[in-house]
């Protein structure tokens, strides 16, 4: 099985496929899925041989002795990402979701302020204003189409209501890796505000060649603080496994994520342990460099097409699988050049208003699928848009 395997996922409760065409109006006869972030490719085969095993022993009970899982994580983070993870500082929960809205729940009250810069993942607005907590936007600034900090507008905006800030790292969508005088910068800004520090880097193993995630954990000073969230999902398409780490150094910080975890009564999901441990491995390893050399071909292709297009231009993508299109030079309002990619190019990607301020011109397309579709997906946009030609 190699990335360039076309996989039928119609009629298997895929998100992605299945629910296209209710949310969308594209069908997935003869559209493309580019929405959701999980990717169109089987995990490398240690994976599949650990969900064998379970099945083979036909007994899925209660998972218990997590060292081999934790030694894992403690091995990938040291090798992957230069982090010497302690394995008592690791909490396990279902997915980075539900990690996000732990925090939330651990560390702020109802009533305090959430900083999130935007445009930035959705699921985070959703789970704070669920949670009676405030969204704060500090928006982006756009430099050269790179994302950049903008830590003077974000100081101005503070009110002191302000409680947490919750870093995407490497960003989605955008898909900037921050350097280490931006990590720097937001520690700082942190500190300046009083703010506890959630850095979901779900995404780090994703980076493109010539770029280098950094752990925050690796940074001096901010530990405090700092609350990291990560995860093999993302990384080896398994996010229906519903598996994620939150990972805290600070004692303080540490006991009270645990309470909160005692008090909502969360326990890992067995399949998702198995799969997580068989990922964070040698063959996972050598899948991961495989993966984002096949991902890095795909965003050659797409952006050399979406360039092409007058009036279009994909943001420089440094890391996840999650180009992010700018439509603003076409001059046409969102529902115009929506209605085109949905309707004339029978695809179906995200709304930039989903991700909050800054997104009102884009939308977001999930480029982890086989190379053809990437160039289908070309064919169909370049002949959409032909008209601007």
């Amino acid at each position: 099985m190699t990335f360039d395997t076309l996989i039928n996922r119609t009629g298997t409760h895929s998100v992605k496929w299945d629910k296209m065409e209710s949310m969308f109006g594209v069908s997935p006869t003869d559209g493309l899925a580019m929405w959701v972030a999980d990717m169109d490719f089987q995990p490398p085969s240690c994976v599949q041989q650990a969900l064998h095993k379970m099945l083979a022993h036909g007994i899925y009970g209660y998972f218990g002795d997590d060292a081999a899982y934790l030694e894992a994580i403690r091995w990938w983070m040291q090798i992957r990402h230069d982090w010497a993870v302690d394995p008592r500082h690791v909490f396990t929960t279902h997915g980075l979701v539900n990690g996000t809205s732990l925090c939330i729940d651990a560390f702020t009250q109802p009533g305090d302020g959430i900083v999130l810069t935007t445009p930035v993942y959705h699921a985070f607005a959703r789970v704070i204003k669920a949670a009676g907590r405030n969204v704060v936007e500090c928006q982006l600034a756009i430099e050269d189409g790179l994302q950049k900090m903008d830590f003077a507008a974000w100081d101005a905006q503070m009110t002191g209501s302000e409680t947490m800030f919750i870093l995407c790292s490497p960003h989605n969508p955008g898909g900037r890796v921050w350097t280490p005088e931006e990590l720097q910068g937001v520690a700082d800004f942190c500190k300046r505000h009083d703010l506890i520090l959630i850095s979901d880097e779900i995404h780090h193993d994703l980076v493109l060649p010539g770029h280098k995630h950094i752990p925050m954990a690796t940074l001096q000073g901010v530990e405090d603080r700092l609350v990291m969230m990560t995860a093999t999902t993302k990384t080896f398409n398994i996010a229906g496994a519903h598996t994620g780490n939150v990972i805290i150094a600070d004692p303080d910080l540490r006991q009270r994520f645990n309470d909160t975890m005692m008090k909502m009564g969360v326990s890992p999901n067995s399949f998702g342990m198995h799969m997580a441990t068989a990922a964070y491995s040698p063959e996972g390893a050598t899948w991961v460099d495989d993966l984002t050399a096949y991902l890095d071909r795909n965003r050659c292709t797409f952006d050399a097409g979406i360039n092409a297009i007058p009036g279009l231009k994909s943001a420089p993508l440094q890391a996840t699988y999650l180009s992010w299109v700018d439509f603003a030079g076409t001059g046409m309002a969102p529902a115009e050049f929506i209605a085109r990619v949905e309707k004339g190019a029978r695809i179906a990607a995200n709304h930039g208003t989903a991700f909050g301020k800054g997104g009102e011109s884009f939308l977001r397309f999930n480029i982890a699928m086989p190379h053809s579709q990437i160039e289908q997906a070309v064919l169909r946009l370049t002949e959409a848009f032909k008209d601007l030609q």
